[in-house]
């Protein structure tokens, strides 16, 4: 029978085998003390800082803080999904389920898109060999090199070339057995009025399109001597969806989780020439906007998205709303600005790869540096209105900004630039603060600490960081602990939002009677970020049981913390009214800041 996997599978599953031995496939472990080292298969490291602890059956890495159990290491080694890891381990183990695992759209392959892969598989081959191995593609073959294309490049991206005529792909395909009924619906054949087929490629140089699978599911066939339309793509059918597909996605998996890092194009040829650059995190969406299924497709890897789009206008508003959309996604964003209008391809023929590695990709700017141009254009700065419409714009994004030293960075540069004092530029950036958040001054002193930089980790941290972190290392061992810790915060929160998160996590998962553990736990979170923090929470050390002392004193450290927070938040606050002559409402803040303090002096 199909249907949920029920928990107590999952964990059997989980648990019948051993962690180091998986990761042993993949990685070269050496025991020191009581767990396995070695060099992170997730990112280029000389020195081993990859851990993999045989007790907790879980793995961290110390330099780039990937973790978790050995579930998701399969799914991040191997790119699968929950159920594919599973059924991994299943085999492995030679575990027997009775019901039957759930499978993901792409396993659930009707006969009819079997048959669609396999003619995309078997014509790319053809189209190849026709392109490198024959007199009809030398033209073809000629004008390829002419650009930049080698042989190599030929060969990885299996580029091929189709024939001029009208129906040899109808009857090639017909010839082998497929229903050209269903070659249509794939996309490469087009049925005429009086029910005969034609061929929808000819006389193009074909660019093969996979899923992240690796299948061949469409064509991009490009024409030879300015037809048009200059590019013509298959349709979408059953198997190719634009609006999800990111090309290259399967050839640049490794290294795009080995460096977190994503360059994303605009067109796949830039993704080829890149590539050949050695640039190979490359991907590119098939002629549409980035969407939000590329995005989470992205995010499953990545950390880091830098914007190589073209150089133009066209380019330049694509790269601004791409970044607006990965950044309201939480994703780190650079954009790459290519100068003479130029596309990379363009930019890499011309000047070479070592040079856009490092001109163009090492010198991408930050999203709001981005925004200082972008909001230059169609605008006249020495006419008085555009200046100041100019300004104020940037005032604006400035005041999104979370981190109070970047507004101060890009405050100065703007002073600087109109010579303007820098006392009023922070004036009203101050007060548009204030006003986009409709005056209300609690969110004046943001509560979320951004997640600390990877290598200032084991440095010294706050000591209300430290607290939380050490409660959630005892709670992961102790049901207990998570209740007590529960009643003595008397409804308030951790002060990172990625703590509170877990701590709620932790509450539900032993809720429904789960026993303390933290390989277990790491299945039940459905946040990646989340489950390399636990895993990285999880190699802390702790004593066998948690002095009641030290208990109050954490989580003391905690509410401080936030009454500390609070306490700024009100300063801010009566301020403002200050600021607006409402002494009234000033003078009551006031009470409530002195009640505050009293209550502070507490902990």
């Amino acid at each position: 029978m199909t249907g949920r996997i029920p928990d107590e599978k999952v964990n059997e599953i989980r648990q019948s085998v051993d962690i180091v031995d998986v990761i042993s496939d993949y990685v070269q472990l050496k025991k020191q003390g009581r767990n396995y080292f070695g060099l992170c298969p997730f990112h280029g490291e000389s020195t081993p800082s990859f851990s993999v602890s045989p007790d907790k059956q879980i793995f961290h890495c110390f330099g780039c803080g990937a973790g978790g159990n050995v579930l998701s290491f399969l799914m991040d080694i191997e790119g699968s999904s929950f159920t594919e890891a599973l059924k991994s381990v299943a085999d492995r183990s030679g575990i027997a389920v009775d019901v039957s695992f759930p499978t993901d759209a792409a396993d659930q392959e009707s006969p009819e898109q079997k048959s669609i892969f396999e003619a995309h598989e078997l014509l790319s081959k053809f189209y190849h060999h026709l392109l490198v191995n024959t007199k009809e593609g030398q033209d073809a073959l000629d004008y390829l090199q002419n650009r930049g294309f080698t042989l190599d490049t030929i060969k990885e991206f299996n580029i091929g070339w189709s024939v001029p005529s009208w129906d040899f792909t109808v009857k090639f395909l017909k010839k082998r057995g497929f229903s050209l009924d269903e070659m249509e619906e794939a996309g490469l054949v087009i049925r005429k009025e009086d029910g005969s087929y034609f061929d929808r490629f000819r006389s193009r140089i074909m660019f093969p399109i996979w899923d992240e699978k690796g299948r061949i599911i469409a064509f991009s066939g490009r024409s030879l001597n300015d037809e048009t339309p200059k590019y013509l793509n298959s349709p979408e059918t059953k198997v190719f969806n634009k609006s999800q597909i990111l090309y290259n996605f399967h050839r640049a998996r490794p290294a795009i989780k080995k460096s977190r890092q994503v360059i994303l194009f605009e067109g796949f040829a830039d993704v080829i020439s890149a590539y050949a650059a050695n640039v190979h995190t490359g991907l590119a969406t098939m002629g549409t906007s980035l969407t939000d299924q590329h995005i989470q497709s992205i995010k499953r890897m990545a950390e880091t998205v830098v914007l190589a789009f073209d150089g133009d206008n066209a380019g330049i508003q694509a790269a601004y709303r791409s970044a607006k959309m990965l950044t309201d996604k939480g994703m780190s964003v650079r954009i790459a600005e290519i100068p003479d209008r130029l596309d990379p391809d363009d930019y890499i023929r011309k000047y070479g790869g070592e040079r856009f590695s490092e001109s163009v990709i090492g010198a991408a700017v930050t999203f709001m540096a981005f925004k200082l141009s972008y909001f230059k254009i169609g605008k006249n700065l020495q006419n008085e209105g555009d200046q100041l419409k100019y300004i104020e714009e940037i005032l604006r994004e400035i005041s999104h900004l979370q981190s109070p030293v970047e507004r101060d960075l890009y405050l100065k540069q703007l002073s600087e630039e109109f010579e303007i004092s820098y006392e009023a530029l922070k004036q009203q950036q101050t007060a548009m603060y204030f006003s986009e958040r409709k005056r209300d001054p609690s969110q004046f002193v943001s509560k979320k600490v951004a997640q600390l930089p990877l290598e200032k980790k084991n440095k010294l941290l706050p000591a209300y960081i430290n607290a939380e972190r050490y409660l959630i290392a005892y709670m992961l061992k102790n049901e207990d602990v998570t209740y007590k810790v529960k009643d003595l915060l008397s409804g308030e929160s951790f002060n990172i939002d990625e703590h509170q998160a877990i701590f709620t996590y932790l509450l539900a998962y032993y809720e429904e009677g789960n026993l303390p553990s933290a390989s277990s736990f790491l299945s039940f979170i459905s946040d990646d970020k989340l489950r390399r923090l636990v895993s990285e929470i999880e190699m802390l050390t702790i004593q066998t049981e948690m002095n009641p002392v030290e208990l109050t004193d954490y989580v003391h450290s905690v509410i401080k913390q936030q009454k500390m927070l609070t306490i700024r938040e009100k300063e801010a606050e009566k301020k403002e009214a200050e600021k607006h002559k409402d002494y009234i409402k000033a003078a009551e803040i006031a009470m409530d800041i002195i009640k505050l303090n009293k209550e502070l002096s507490l902990y």
